[in-house]
């Protein structure tokens, strides 16, 4: 085989595997377009053709068009090789102002070189109004709060209600003093704990007094 049908048959070669990776890439940009919708924009480039880079784009969020140029971020991966093949989750703008998140991936061809970038835009406004939103929802006027609560006490929240009075006082339930105990039973009363089933029982076996000694304390 002559020189020039070599050649000419190595570049054949080349541009059907260009165009069977382009294919493939074409359908990975088309997946998580449809998997990410409406929020994120996947766009695909071309980077062995800078001025025409866009090959694709799914969920145009950004308002570019199939053909244009390709970004910096694109052209500085065209200058050079070595150039971090993967930036996920940096800020970054559409043309509106809007704020996004962006992730970039290079491909490199068989030679080291960046033959292509899949890229994906997350619109962040919508969101951002969720997370104010959620945040709205959630929030609680610690300065206006009753003496009230949703869970229901067992005989393990006693104990531990016990415990952790004992332990602001550095001491041990068994060592209250008579006047501590009734601090105690009022805060436990308070609480609702002393309508749970037994509790009578429950706070004098961990006290280590007789029932009787609780009910004189919390009177």
């Amino acid at each position: 085989m002559s020189r020039s049908k070599s050649a000419s048959a190595a570049s054949g070669r080349a541009t059907a595997e260009r165009k069977l990776l382009f294919d493939q890439l074409q359908q990975i940009a088309q997946g998580l377009g449809e998997t990410f919708a409406p929020f994120c924009e996947v766009v695909l480039h071309d980077l062995t053709d800078p001025t025409n880079a866009i090959v694709a784009i799914h969920n145009n969020l950004s308002g570019r068009k199939v053909g244009q140029g390709a970004t910096e971020l694109g052209l500085a991966r065209i200058a050079d090789p070595n150039y971090a093949q993967v930036i996920s989750n940096y800020a970054n703008s559409f043309a509106d102002g809007r704020q996004a998140k962006s992730t970039s991936i290079g491909i490199k061809g068989a030679d080291g070189s960046y033959v292509a970038a899949l890229c994906l835009n997350v619109d962040l406004t919508l969101f951002q109004g969720l997370q104010s939103a959620i945040g709205q929802f959630v929030s609680v006027d610690a300065q206006n709060n009753p003496r009230e609560s949703l869970n229901p006490v067992g005989a393990d929240a006693i104990r531990a209600h016990i415990d952790r009075f004992a332990a602001r006082r550095a001491t041990t339930p068994r060592a209250l003093s008579t006047e501590d105990r009734r601090t105690l039973l009022r805060e436990l009363r308070d609480a609702g704990s002393m309508q749970v089933r037994r509790a009578s029982d429950i706070i004098a076996a961990h006290l280590g007094v007789s029932r009787a000694t609780v009910y004189a304390d919390a009177r």
